[in-house]
């Protein structure tokens, strides 16, 4: 069992930075794959990123690449997403996400795929 809990989030102008946090509780973190998920009002939930096991290995979407980092330190039991150059259209609910991993797989770019996920945190970025 893995229980996720955001923090970080807030209002940002256009252009600024925000540094997401995940604390995961559970004492097989570091065999999850983890991801970053988000909502804007009125839409759907959307991927953002996501990490293997180790850390070595990351997926972003197109709309965030070079501008988003996720990271994690599993010594810590934490996954980071570090957000730059924000837009307005970055404005969602942000949420963390945890999926069981099966052998050599560890991409997970689709939100069943998530087993856990945390409550949310808002990011409001302003033009």
């Amino acid at each position: 069992q893995v229980q996720l809990v955001e923090s970080g989030g807030g209002l940002v102008q256009a252009g600024g930075s925000l540094r997401l946090s995940c604390a995961a509780s559970g004492r097989t973190f570091s065999s999850y794959t983890m991801g970053w998920f988000r909502q804007p009002p009125g839409k759907e939930r959307e991927f953002v990123a996501t990490i293997g096991w180790s850390g070595g290995s990351t997926g972003y979407a197109g709309s965030v690449k070079g501008r988003f980092t996720i990271s994690r330190d599993n010594a810590k039991n934490s996954v980071y997403l570090q957000m730059n150059s924000l837009k307005p259209e970055d404005t969602a609910i942000y949420y963390c996400a945890a999926a069981r991993t099966y052998g050599s797989s560890w991409y997970r770019g689709q939100a069943y795929e998530y087993d856990y996920w945390g409550q949310g945190t808002q990011v409001t970025v302003s033009s």
